[in-house]
């Protein structure tokens, strides 16, 4: 239990990092700065590797893709029939797998890692329930008035969900509680 609270406290202290720091990339005519990119594509790289080795030992199939996005490394598995198994309920075994590549990214890079992990598209799947959910919870407290609180999530689906219902005028949300009980609620606009 512990071992989940830390993890979701780093990732929190990374979402809070990545709120607050500055872009660092600086626009040369158009090109990126090539520190913080070079940064970027060595933190796929090494991620990529060490899930390589995790899908070896568990002789498990899929295909590695890395790219950079928004800023961050993107690390994404398809492709094999089990990879269902490394997602877990609710993405728990997805949300382990990602920290433990940050850690093996950090180990070799010095550096704390941002890095976004999906498998078998479990996250691009739940951005859109997640949406869904934000924007079907902003309709209730529009016709209501009244504020909805969400069942408890991760960061990453409050995050979602705080986007869905910030593109919504006429409500806001906050986050409340503390880990792993958080959650949105849904207010309407004073």
């Amino acid at each position: 239990m512990s071992e989940t609270l830390q993890a979701t406290g780093a990732e929190q202290e990374a979402e809070q990092a990545e709120r607050e720091a500055p872009d660092q990339d600086v626009d040369r005519g158009g090109e990126r700065s090539s520190d913080s990119e070079d940064l970027l594509v060595r933190e796929g790289d090494i991620a990529g590797d060490y899930l390589e080795r995790l899908l070896d030992l568990l002789d498990y199939d899929g295909d590695i893709d890395l790219d950079v996005e928004a800023g961050r490394a993107v690390v994404s598995i398809d492709g094999g029939d089990d990879l269902e198994k490394l997602v877990g309920p609710r993405g728990s075994v997805l949300e382990a797998l990602q920290e433990l590549t940050r850690l093996a990214v950090q180990q070799e890079t010095g550096v704390r890692s941002r890095l976004m992990l999906d498998i078998a598209r479990w996250r691009e799947s739940r951005r859109a329930e997640l949406a869904e959910i934000g924007r079907a919870n902003a309709d209730k407290v529009l016709a209501s008035g009244q504020p909805v609180k969400l069942q408890p999530m991760t960061p990453f689906e409050r995050k979602v969900v705080h986007d869905s219902i910030a593109a919504i005028e006429g409500v806001h949300s906050e986050s409340e509680g503390e880990e792993p009980h958080r959650r949105v609620v849904v207010f309407p606009a004073d």
